[in-house]
């Protein structure tokens, strides 16, 4: 309290061992009004800041969990007393020892970045002070701090002339300042989404305003002149080659302590100012020999120090690509070069060393706390999904002799050329040797069976195939033998990670579909009964991960049947063991049954819907053939041999009825069902209809085949 007096103070100081801190805190109160002599404010700012950074570093090195109050005396004893007010209502002109203060109290003491974070103005205003160069890191730092614990998300637009300020922004500011939008831009717990039940996440969707605060953000950023220019410069630019054997090895060890791209800031201007500092005393050699990082430190930095930033920049293009503003971004990235910029960076920087990555998958939007070379792999990869996913400017990611080469494998197989092709502008493909796509299945070739890469490497990879089946495509893919590596990886690999299987398992789908080319390779490969039953328990030991694969097999078989005027396509289907396995009723029953039985409404999510979709493809094809009630029949059955009657039909049945909630809904796009199986929608909707038939006497309705006893329809489950 100001109005105490100063003797007590200071007898109530010496008695609770308050080591002088009120009394400091009582004359920087006095001293900082705007009449009062700041020289002696910024003095006793001085002895305040110095006495808490110093606690604040051993709270770092030491676990806070296990700090007491006894741990971080002045640090107590200034919270106690108030000391976070006294600073934030203190001169502006004292900025740079204010924001250190705040930011050291926030490290140690519980609650204090909480409670800064409530007071929003506060937080808007501290955006203002990034414009100053001096105190932009500190202000960088601890905006970030009180953001990764705020509960709402900030406005965007509520920061005083955000355009101005980013503007303002040197390339280095810009990609710090990505880190903080991160934050701003994606969907709270958006890395979860495959783990979330639909129920849960309709349920959510219902209650939320449309458009979200983050999507609101991202228009915000959009709208800001040259913003996504910028960051298809920073991105793409090139790093000064390093020199020396040892920066790889120092980089390795550098990155268990440097967490975050500000505090390697920081660390940057120190090496420079002390490299500056060392030309200027005596070049005596044994000085310097005690020394030796002083100067390979800073050229090993700027390599980490460029990845961290392409990191935070490439995550936000990530975002940014996959929101309602796609098309926008995707024709700005298109035009600003991104894609070539970074097949420039391929070899030099973003796969100029193996890394061993047996860390966890991350979701799309979970931040990962891995070394700087791991987060970048992953976010170049995550990129490269995202911009290809269902649209056509993926043909960007190839060279000029590339998109000839596909043109000729349309010509050669007398089809026309995909439109998205024919459309896509030159001036703006890949140039060099190899396109991106291509450096990326090289290094994918050359990964280790369990690295995690894998997954990102097979996801980015399918994703150029996903959206309408492109023969060309495939085959471009085919002859560079990525039907013999996904098949070595799923038998012979050794390779026992769910995630990359499921990865493989969708790639080998999308590469194979409707391909009578892919099955007759297959075949080629899968050349022993030892290797098809090796590849039959990988499918098998998951079904979850391995539907989409069983739909392509299902889809492209139903095709090929109904090709038998094409001697090619005859001789494959009686040779090849997955078609001829396929083709024998028992096993698309048998695998119908356990998809419908891994799935209840109560657990469907965006990982095994999938299962459902795939279910129904079978009795799609059944029904264009009339042979629905066969198919019916045979799940009774199997309920009575398995001594539970009603049990997989009532579920199927609840099951459908949740499909057309989640997918008549008017926002749900239905293209991709219709793309990836090549079944008109409305053939999809109208088979549930007759499933879902109410009439007893109909021979596709599910109902006919539960037994009245047994009926266990939850009819009220969808209206809870």
């Amino acid at each position: 309290d100001s109005n105490l007096p100063a003797g007590l103070l200071q007898e109530s100081d010496k008695h609770n061992k308050w080591y002088g801190i009120p009394v400091l805190l009582q004359k920087l109160y006095d001293s900082s009004h705007p009449n009062s002599d700041l020289l002696q404010a910024h003095s006793f700012l001085k002895i305040l800041s110095s006495r808490l950074s110093f606690e604040a570093m051993t709270c770092v090195t030491e676990d806070r969990k296990t700090a007491q109050e006894s741990t971080f005396p002045n640090m107590y004893t200034f919270d106690l007393f108030g000391g976070v007010d006294v600073i934030l209502y203190g001169t502006p002109d004292l900025v740079k020892d204010c924001l250190s203060v705040l930011y050291n109290c926030g490290i140690c003491i519980e609650g204090v970045t909480k409670n800064l974070a409530a007071r929003d103005d506060f937080v808007l205003f501290l955006f203002t002070l990034m414009t100053n160069k001096k105190t932009f890191l500190q202000t960088a730092t601890l905006i970030e701090d009180i953001l990764g614990v705020k509960k709402e998300m900030i406005p965007l637009e509520g920061i005083p002339n955000l355009s101005g300020l980013v503007q303002s922004f040197d390339q280095q500011q810009l990609a710090n300042f990505c880190r903080i939008l991160s934050v701003t831009i994606s969907e709270p717990d958006a890395g979860n989404d495959d783990k979330h039940t639909l129920l849960a996440k309709n349920a959510h969707q219902k209650k939320t305003a449309s458009p979200s605060r983050a999507e609101i953000n991202q228009v915000t950023l959009l709208s800001i002149p040259g913003f996504i220019e910028r960051l298809c410069k920073l991105a793409t630019r090139k790093v000064s080659e390093a020199t020396g054997l040892n920066f790889l090895q120092e980089l390795e060890d550098w990155y268990t302590w440097l967490d975050n791209a500000l505090v390697l800031d920081a660390l940057m201007q120190m090496a420079t100012e002390e490299t500056e500092q060392s030309s200027t005393e005596s070049s005596d050699e044994s000085s310097l020999a005690t020394s030796p990082l002083r100067h390979r430190l800073p050229q090993s930095m700027k390599i980490v120090h460029e990845i961290m930033y392409k990191v935070e920049v490439l995550y936000v293009l990530c975002v940014l690509l996959m929101g309602r503003q796609r098309n926008q971004v995707h024709k700005m990235l298109a035009e600003f070069r991104l894609i070539p910029g970074l097949n420039n960076l391929f070899d030099k920087l973003i796969w100029r060393k193996y890394t061993s990555s047996n860390h966890v998958v991350h979701g799309q939007n979970e931040n990962c706390d891995c070394s700087p070379e791991i987060s970048f792999k992953i976010q170049f990869l995550r990129l490269l999904q995202s911009f290809s996913d269902h649209h056509e400017n993926k043909y960007l990611l190839l060279n000029s002799q590339e998109l000839n080469e596909l043109s000729a494998i349309s010509m050669k197989a007398n089809i026309p050329e995909v439109e998205a092709l024919v459309n896509t502008d030159r001036s703006l493909v890949c140039d060099g040797k190899k396109g991106l796509l291509t450096r990326l299945l090289a290094v994918m070739k050359r990964e280790p069976p369990d690295s995690s890469f894998r997954f990102w490497q097979a996801r980015a990879v399918e994703s150029f195939l996903r959206g309408a089946t492109s023969y060309a495509d495939q085959m471009f893919l085919l002859k560079r033998g990525l039907l013999e590596h996904i098949l070595f990886c799923i038998i012979d690999s050794g390779c026992t990670s769910r995630d990359v299987l499921q990865s493989y398992f969708d790639l080998l789908g999308e590469l194979m579909k409707f391909n009578i080319d892919a099955f007759k390779r297959f075949n080629k490969y899968v050349n022993t009964p030892e290797k098809f039953q090796a590849f039959l328990t990988q499918i098998n030991s998951s079904l979850v991960d391995s539907n989409m694969l069983v739909r392509c097999i299902v889809l492209s078989l139903d095709r090929f049947e109904s090709q038998t005027e094409d001697v090619k396509v005859v001789e494959v289907l009686s040779e090849c063991s997955l078609l001829s396995y396929m083709a024998r009723v028992e096993n698309r029953l048998s695998f119908l049954f356990r998809l419908i039985n891994i799935i209840n409404v109560q657990t469907l999510t965006q990982e095994n819907v999938s299962c459902l979709n795939t279910s129904l493809v079978i009795l799609m094809l059944a029904r264009r053939k009339a042979k629905l009630p066969f198919y019916l029949n045979a799940l009774r059955e199997k309920e009575y041999a398995e001594k539970y009657p009603g049990c997989m039909l009532n579920n199927f049945h609840n099951l459908l009825r949740f499909w057309q909630h989640h997918y008549l809904n008017k926002d749900k796009d239905s293209t991709c069902l219709e793309n990836s199986s090549c079944i008109p929608f409305s053939y999809w909707k109208e088979t549930v209809s007759v499933l879902l038939g109410l009439d007893r006497t109909s021979l596709c309705a599910i109902v006919r085949y539960i037994d009245e006893p047994f009926e266990d329809l939850d009819r009220d489950l969808l209206e809870d």
